[in-house]
């Protein structure tokens, strides 16, 4: 089932790690997290670039959700059918640092796609997306890296 994620990663290397990362972000198969895995224990020294990658990846694969919501927001301002109700109540609840929690299975895509919709600012959206992302790889990939 993930043989064709072990050969993108195994052909491609740290760029297969970063789109695996991408694709995991959305709602596409990126099995990022097994990706990585695959990597380190491959190459356990290589574990800063690695951790970046997929990091940079999963945060931009985020950033389209956070785009997605800015663009339903301006160009159907009443379509919030579309966001989670949940998501969007956490958002105004605690700001931008609910973002810590986009790596989160489901909410994390809601939750990106709530900050778009509020227009939560660029930078801190993509700073706090980015921080938890790292923070979770760092722990999946830490028994490697030990």
């Amino acid at each position: 089932m993930l043989d064709w994620l072990i050969r993108i990663v195994a052909e491609f290397g740290l760029p297969g790690l970063f789109v695996s990362g991408l694709l995991s972000a959305t709602l596409l198969p990126g099995n990022s997290e097994i990706a990585l895995a695959f990597v380190l224990y491959q190459r356990p020294y290589d574990w800063v670039p690695a951790l970046i990658c997929v990091t940079v990846g999963n945060t931009l694969g985020s950033l389209s959700s956070y785009w997605l919501g800015r663009y339903l927001r301006r160009f159907n301002p009443r379509a919030t059918d579309h966001l989670s109700p949940r998501a969007l109540a956490l958002m105004k609840r605690y700001g931008v640092i609910t973002l810590l929690l986009a790596w989160l299975p489901l909410i994390g895509d809601a939750l990106c796609l709530a900050a778009g919709w509020l227009t939560l600012a660029k930078t801190p959206t993509a700073l706090f997306i980015f921080l938890g992302k790292a923070i979770r790889y760092l722990l999946v990939g830490l028994p490697f890296i030990l």
